[in-house]
């Protein structure tokens, strides 16, 4: 953003949630001269944290807050918004990944965290059960291609539309290679329910009768 005088600073999204209402509020927030500044944008409603952040970035946009920065040599991502929310789509430990790690754990399942099933496939996913063979993989609904969520980029949208599908052909791929090894493959989208989520899994974990004897 654009401080004045010839300055220049790098800005971020910050989601705040407020505790009394669960309302997510997104706020500007740079460093100047030592300093963090932070401008309120607005309230924001969507599901998933990288919904929101874009969201926010729009705000700031829209608001005249932000000016352009050139992209770095070779980066496909066509401005500094895309960047930023490339940046908040974290591909370890997201929300979604943590509730559904909790919800897991107090059900008393045990499980390892980013590994690989098969450890000669470059392949990783977001918890296995290793005794039942169970991968869970938690996709991104920008990444991923989520039917219902995904909303086509009108910059480079040539380049991310091709970028989804080859996410999509390798999630296929991997699906179909854990299959031929023995592993029950579970997806789960990061707008799904947790509790829903979580049972998927737990009947994938323990057998098609789990959810049936644990609600009795």
């Amino acid at each position: 953003m654009d401080l004045g005088n010839g300055r220049f600073a790098r800005a971020s999204v910050e989601l705040k949630v407020l505790p009394d209402t669960r309302r997510i509020r997104a706020y500007l927030r740079w460093s100047d001269s030592g300093k963090s500044p932070a401008r309120y944008l607005g309230q924001v409603e969507h599901e998933t944290r990288a919904a929101n952040l874009a969201e926010g970035w729009k705000m700031a946009w829209e608001k005249g807050l932000l000016t352009e920065e050139p992209p770095t040599e070779g980066s496909w991502a066509s401005s500094p918004s895309v960047r930023a929310v490339m940046r908040g789509n974290r591909s370890k430990d997201t929300r979604p990944e943590l509730r559904l790690r909790s919800l897991l754990h107090k059900q008393g399942l045990r499980y390892r965290v980013a590994a690989r099933p098969l450890p000669e496939l470059r392949r990783t996913a977001d918890l296995i059960f290793s005794k039942p063979k169970v991968a869970v993989f938690v996709d991104g609904c920008f990444w991923h291609g989520c039917a219902e969520h995904l909303r086509e980029s009108h910059k480079n949208a040539e380049f991310w539309r091709g970028k989804i599908e080859g996410n999509r052909s390798r999630d296929a791929e991997t699906d179909r290679l854990l299959r031929e090894a023995g592993w029950t493959v579970v997806r789960v989208w990061e707008h799904e329910d947790p509790d829903a989520a979580a049972a998927r899994v737990i009947g994938a974990v323990r057998g098609p009768t789990a959810n049936h004897h644990e609600s009795e």
